[in-house]
């Protein structure tokens, strides 16, 4: 059974002035996509007005939460006992944004509950992956 759940996030814009500014933001697992987890942002926050969403490793997310982690255009570290800060990067440029390092746990929780660690169906994962790269050819 597929199964997709969100849960609404609390993170923090970092400026380049060191300011802190709330940025809503929608952890979002689908068990269909399992090695996957997406950040969802409004249209309010990004440059085009256009909703956002960052897709990026499972694994990343828990490797992240307990040490420097990522490469590419997803980085993810924790600060202190309550941050973890994921840094976003771009053609644009790069968002650098602190989220509830409790938040992120639980959500990771909720996604192994749905699929544990090594039960990923990858023949799936995989197929769904060469359709979109392909587009049905």
């Amino acid at each position: 059974m597929d199964t997709t759940f969100e849960q609404p996030a609390r993170a923090r814009l970092i400026t380049a002035e060191n300011q802190e500014l709330p940025v809503p933001a929608i952890l979002r697992y689908d068990s269909t996509d399992p090695l996957a987890v997406c950040v969802d942002f409004p249209p309010e926050v990004s440059l085009d007005g256009q909703g956002v969403t960052w897709t990026f490793a499972r694994a990343l997310l828990e490797e992240g939460l307990r040490g420097p982690a990522g490469g590419g255009d997803v980085h993810i570290w924790p600060c202190g006992r309550s941050t973890t800060v994921v840094e976003f990067h771009s053609p644009y440029g790069l968002a650098l944004l602190q989220f509830d390092t409790p938040s992120l746990r639980s959500f990771l929780l909720r996604t192994y509950a749905v699929v544990g660690a090594g039960q990923e169906d990858l023949g799936e994962a995989v197929e769904q992956g060469l359709s979109a790269l392909f587009g049905g050819v």
